[in-house]
């Protein structure tokens, strides 16, 4: 069996310009943040990404990384929209394939299997085909005739991913409500890393289903504590909310200069410290 731990850094080295990434999680929740924030400290860039947005996108955009994004949203659950994520995106600075949540979804499971498309029914007579009209329909090969939008699979060279616990081989559990889709981006990737609130030698009597990710699937696992820090990663803890208002209500060079500065144990700091000026 192999030990597949590895650093922040480990994992952003094996990363490249151009790349294709996809990001889990959902909105502001249960995002890969300690990985994305070293993907800030790296000369990376120019990245198509993949993601049920939240701030991974509105980070990422802010600091130029992103040259095309592919999404089905971009928000922080409690601000509607990601604030530097609309920023950037009326600044023109990145192509946007904004799809319907369950085109994404599919384009997920059609990567993940390896096939170019699966057919489904949702965006037909909607402004999806509209505004993105690389998007094509099939007809259903049997008596039913049938048309629907091939929705297009979202392979990545590499996905990020945050579960709650993992295991040094890749497994990963995740014990909240939600799995947020996190198996089908590590499976639709050529490469997926997986952090964790804490790595775990065994998962002890466990329920199955909370074992969402395989070993089969997954590259490397990044013990990073508080590492989906401000979204949530119950139960864990829930989402820093206090912290996401001040992210969404400050200038972007205002907010990397104080709290993006350093690694990550010196953003850690810096979030302890901010909260305990406010009390």
């Amino acid at each position: 069996m192999t030990d597949k731990t590895m650093a922040p850094e480990d994992v952003v080295a094996r990363l490249r310009s151009g790349m294709t990434l996809g990001i889990g999680g959902w909105g502001a929740r249960r995002k890969p943040m300690a990985l994305v924030r070293a993907l800030l400290r790296s000369d990376v860039t120019d990245l198509t990404v993949i993601s049920y947005g939240g701030p991974d996108v509105g980070l990422l955009a802010a600091a130029g990384k992103i040259r095309r994004l592919v999404t089905a949203f971009v928000t922080l659950d409690s601000v509607p929209l990601e604030p530097h994520f609309r920023a950037a995106r009326q600044q023109g600075a990145f192509a946007l394939r904004e799809l319907d949540e369950a085109m994404f979804m599919w384009g997920l499971h059609a990567a993940a299997n390896r096939l170019p498309f699966l057919p489904v029914r949702a965006g037909l007579g909607s402004d999806v085909m509209r505004v993105n009209p690389e998007l094509r329909t099939v007809t259903s090969p049997y008596e039913d005739g049938e048309t629907f939008v091939a929705a297009p699979a979202l392979r990545m060279d590499a996905a990020l991913v945050h579960v709650n616990r993992a295991d040094r081989l890749g497994n990963g559990q995740y014990l909240g409500p939600d799995p947020y889709f996190d198996d089908l981006f590590c499976a639709a990737a050529d490469t997926a890393y997986v952090s964790c609130e804490r790595v775990v030698d065994d998962f002890g009597a466990t329920a199955p289903q909370t074992l969402l990710i395989k070993r089969h699937a997954v590259t490397g696992v990044v013990a990073t504590p508080h590492g989906a820090h401000f979204t949530s990663c119950v139960p864990d803890y829930d989402r820093d909310e206090a912290f996401l208002k001040l992210y969404a209500a400050t200038p972007w060079p205002e907010f990397a200069a104080r709290f993006l500065h350093g690694d990550e144990k010196d953003y850690q700091s810096a979030v302890q410290t901010w909260h305990e000026e406010k009390r």
